[in-house]
């Protein structure tokens, strides 16, 4: 059975050997955009490639997206055969801990129609933790032949935002509390959220460790703290669309399928200055 939402060090461990296994180091940090690169040419797992979220997992900034645009399918296909993902290919994303860079990999692979794919829990942290080995070694993959099979039902728009909550399904930010509350806005032009959004921070999903709750906790954080009840629908959004599928990954993970990607979140929400804006006081 293949891994499909997390992965621990020892599974990833007792794989890594395995040809037909692509690791991907996802580490990125969003005021240092070379530093995911520069980490992984100091120390990475072995045998995996390195993913830039600007470069590889999204497309440039125009004057209506957000910060992190998806791109176009038959780029991002293209991108995939170049990473070495075949139909048969388990993908295994890491970052440096919590999941939040690692998630925008393992989401996208699962709209394209590729479901092995995992995220390695608790990130390289753990893994250098637990004393497994780290190689400097430059990868060299062969090419694939990606074959996308598109997941529409996935995402969600501005407007599809609208009618989620019109029809009273649950939008849930996991930006920060003070970023949601508008109090603090270190990246975008607007504070605030979407009036009826609900916030429930993407590190609230993590242990102390760094390491996803379990599947359980999970399920009553988000029953608790979003007010997910059976028959809702769920949209998740954070900043760019990228933190906010680290909470589509512990959805999943707690046994909660069928929550929807709003890709643009708030940097394309402020777009457009006719859409609504919330602050809490």
């Amino acid at each position: 059975m293949p891994y499909t939402t997390l992965i621990s060090t020892t599974g990833l461990s007792a794989g890594l050997t395995d040809p037909d296994w692509l690791v991907v180091d996802c580490r990125f940090e969003l005021t240092d955009r070379k530093a995911g690169a520069r980490a992984w040419q100091a120390g990475h797992i072995p045998g995996a490639i390195h993913a830039d979220l600007e470069r590889d997992l999204s497309a440039p900034v125009t004057a209506q997206s957000g910060r992190h645009p998806l791109p176009p399918i038959e780029e991002f296909a293209a991108t995939l055969s170049r990473f070495g993902v075949s139909e048969r290919t388990q993908v295994i994303c890491y970052d440096a801990g919590s999941g939040a860079y690692a998630s925008r990999l393992w989401w996208m692979l699962r709209y394209m129609g590729h479901d092995a794919v995992a995220v390695l829990d608790g990130g390289f942290a753990a893994w250098v933790a637990e004393g497994c080995p780290i190689s400097t070694d430059p990868v060299a993959r062969a090419p694939a032949h990606f074959v996308a099979r598109p997941r529409p039902g996935m995402l969600c728009d501005a407007a599809g935002v609208f009618g989620a909550l019109a029809h009273g399904d649950v939008l849930v930010d996991v930006r920060g509390a003070e970023r949601f509350a508008g109090r603090v806005e270190p990246l975008d032009a607007v504070a605030g959220h979407v009036p009826g959004a609900v916030n429930l921070p993407y590190l609230q999903n993590l242990g102390p460790d760094d390491r996803f709750l379990s599947a359980p906790a999970l399920a009553q954080v988000w029953r608790e703290r979003a007010g997910i009840t059976a028959g809702r629908g769920i949209v998740c959004m954070c900043g760019s669309g990228v933190t906010a599928c680290q909470g589509l990954l512990a959805l999943e993970a707690a046994g909660i399928p069928g929550g929807r990607l709003y890709a643009g979140s708030w940097s394309e929400w402020i777009r457009d200055p006719s859409r609504p804006v919330a602050r809490d006081d």
